[in-house]
This record gives C-alpha cells, sequence and structure tokens, in this order.
C-alpha cells in the first residue's frame, strides 16, 4: 500500500510536530507500505521518511528538478518530474491513502489537490485522506470543505473524503480502524 505524506519541510518546528512525523513514519514502515513524499532532506518531510526506513518500510521521494539538490539519501526510489505541480499528479496517483501533517500553503494545496482529482477522475470509493488538526490548525478550511459540501456548487456529491484527527494518537486509532475495515 502506497501512504502519501503531505508536511512541511520547514526546520525546526518543535518537538511535537516532530513526534507526530516521527509516529506516522513509524506505522507506515510498521505495517511494510511504502511512504510516498515529496522526497527532500529537510523539516518534517526527513523525519517522517526516515521513520519509515527505520521501521522497514519502503521510501518513495517525487523530487521536481529545481529541489534536485535538497533530495534525500534514505528513498529507494526517487521520482524526478519537472515542477510542483507535476510532483502533485504524480504523488496523487500513485497514493492508496494520504496524510495531511501539519503544513503550510504547500501542504493545503496539496490537500485541496488530492480531493478535487479525486472528484475530476470520477472515482467512486475515494482513496481516504487523513489530516491532524493539531490546535485548530485547519478549522477554517475544514469548516470552508464543509460549507462548499453543503452547498449547490457539489451537484450533490460528496466532496470531501477528509478523516480529521485531533492529534497523533487520534490519527494513528482512525488509520489502524480504517485498514480494519477496509480488510
Amino acid at each position: 500500500m502506497n501512504v502519501v505524506v503531505y508536511c512541511s519541510s520547514q526546520e525546526n518546528l518543535g518537538e511535537d510536530y516532530e513526534m507526530m512525523a516521527q509516529a506516522v513514519g513509524t506505522w507506515i514502515g510498521s505495517h511494510g507500505y511504502t511512504l510516498v513524499y515529496g522526497g527532500v532532506k529537510s523539516g518534517l518531510m526527513r523525519t517522517v521518511s526516515h521513520a519509515v526506513s527505520a521501521a522497514g518500510g519502503k521510501v518513495v521521494g517525487v523530487v521536481p528538478e529545481n529541489f534536485a539538490h535538497r533530495t534525500d539519501a534514505v528513498c529507494d526510489e526517487v521520482i524526478k518530474c519537472s515542477n510542483l505541480s507535476d510532483r502533485k499528479s504524480i504523488m496523487i496517483a500513485r497514493g492508496d491513502i494520504f496524510i495531511c501533517l501539519p503544513g503550510g500553503i504547500g501542504t493545503i494545496d496539496e490537500w485541496i489537490s488530492t480531493i478535487s482529482q479525486q472528484i475530476v477522475l470520477g472515482i467512486e470509493n475515494k482513496n481516504p485522506i487523513f489530516a491532524i488538526n493539531y490546535h485548530g490548525m485547519y478549522d477554517a478550511l475544514i469548516e470552508q470543505l464543509r460549507n462548499t459540501t453543503q452547498s449547490e456548487f457539489s451537484r450533490g456529491k460528496r466532496i470531501d473524503c477528509t478523516h480529521i484527527a485531533s492529534d497523533k494518537d487520534n490519527l494513528i486509532n482512525k488509520l489502524n480502524d480504517y485498514i480494519s475495515s477496509a480488510l
């Protein structure tokens, strides 16, 4: 199973964020799953990829040309691409499960693009997205997604398939429940 993780490449975010990325990476690797991520060696991206590798999982980095110098050596496979849009498309196409850790505009863009692409492609059983809404970081975005889903613009479709978790433990429980129910 390919687990796509969207998260920050920002350094020095603090212990809480590092522990989240560590827990997610350990969960992915200990299940023998493959991480698909942005492929760079900084921030939460580095933390999650190293945890996956240490726990026995495979690491696939999708790296745009302009970030090639930042590619993490922990990657078992590196997929080179042209730009960030290309990277998103490749990651979405490869994903079975998507996880959004705290991050900035890039993480939000990837999350929304994943929802969008699944709708445009008409995927009936959308691949689940799990997001940690740590300290209410994504409250406004979650509310906007709910409002859009309930509006006349959604054409009666359930447009958002995101499972919201409050913290790393809640996320791991939701992931385990999803895996148990999918088997």
